[in-house]
């Protein structure tokens, strides 16, 4: 595995490979920008972030130009999305992955897909963490704080994170609070079967409702990357789920599970979601209870990952020990080659 570095003078590049922003929101980005700056960064925008049409920022072979720009660029440290959105994956066949530098790749919905894609083609570490809009308060919460700790951890090294106090159930950009987020529900992480949940194996995941596209494609190749990158290593796969119905979210894991993405699993860790919505009583619970049993492993759920922030930092490649006991949980990454 390759690990990118990052330094305390950074320079932060900001591109929209999937959704930009319309300009009744433009002062998001200026407000973030302004911010990463008063903290040391060097802030590098990009054309796509200003400009949104047709539920995407600009077409494809731009997008990915821009993308790509960035991605070989030796000056550039970081690369973070405004937000998410809809439609990166048609950015995938414009990228050239064998012409990417050393430097993190941060972001989650839409981005896990690109997240997920450079880190099982080129064996390099991608941060599965909050987008730039995100990161424009004057005060950070102890959970989102953690991103800069993880991204400058050097190879080797070990960082510690564990579950917030408490989540915001709803998003409201009209009205951050200082941190940007309402967080006012406690949080609880659940195991399947109650009791204690114990895992260890190496980070993959990302955002059920967009990664799942990738199986079957060249970008989706779970097993190359496991005996490529990692030989003999057992896999701990983080999910959440955006949007899916319970009986689509079945449909997903099922599909993942037959394309081998299961294989060599020592647990699963899914973030809180925002959309319970059973089929003829069949519920959220019964698939992470089947799932746990189809694959006899460990299933934490409600954890800090994903569209109910805050969330951990999870670096795809990274090894993993994950604990979750009486509604807690710590997650301890290690940089490992």
């Amino acid at each position: 595995m390759i690990y990118p570095a990052m330094p305390h003078s950074a320079t932060v590049a900001v591109t929209a490979p999937s959704s930009g922003v319309g300009e009744e929101r433009h002062h998001l980005l200026r407000a973030a920008a302004s911010r990463m700056e008063q903290r040391g960064y060097e802030v590098v925008m990009g054309r796509t972030p200003w400009t949104q049409h047709k539920a995407k920022s600009a077409p494809a072979s731009e997008r990915a130009g821009e993308l790509n720009a960035f991605l070989q660029d030796d000056r550039i440290d970081l690369i973070v999305p405004p937000w998410g959105g809809e439609l990166l994956i048609e950015v995938l066949a414009h990228v050239d992955f064998a012409a990417i530098g050393r430097k993190w790749i941060m972001g989650f919905s839409d981005l896990s897909v690109l997240l997920l894609a450079v880190t099982l083609r080129t064996g390099m570490a991608t941060a599965h963490g909050m987008n730039f809009v995100d990161l424009r308060g004057p005060d950070t919460d102890e959970t989102t704080a953690q991103w800069e700790h993880v991204l400058r951890a050097g190879l080797n090294a070990a960082v510690v994170q564990r579950s917030s106090d408490r989540y915001q159930a709803t998003w409201d950009h009209p009205d951050p609070s200082p941190c940007v987020f309402h967080l006012t529900e406690p949080t609880v992480w659940k195991v399947v079967g109650g009791g204690r949940a114990e895992m260890r194996g190496r980070l993959l995941g990302g955002c059920i409702d967009v990664i799942r596209h990738l199986v079957g494609t060249p970008y989706g190749d779970v097993r190359g990357f496991r005996e490529r990158h990692i030989p003999g290593e057992p896999l701990l796969w983080y999910l959440e789920n955006c949007e899916l119905s319970t009986v689509d979210m079945r449909r997903s894991l099922v599909q993942m599970k037959l394309a081998g993405w299961f294989e060599h699993c020592a647990g699963i860790l899914f973030g809180r979601s925002a959309v319970h919505i059973p089929m003829d009583g069949y519920t959220e619970l019964d698939v992470f209870e089947e799932l746990a049993e189809e694959l006899g492993v460990p299933v934490v759920y409600d954890a800090d990952c994903g569209h109910k922030p805050p969330q951990l930092t999870l670096i795809n490649g990274a090894y993993a020990e994950v604990v979750a006991e009486a509604g807690r949980g710590t997650v301890v990454q290690t940089f490992r080659p």
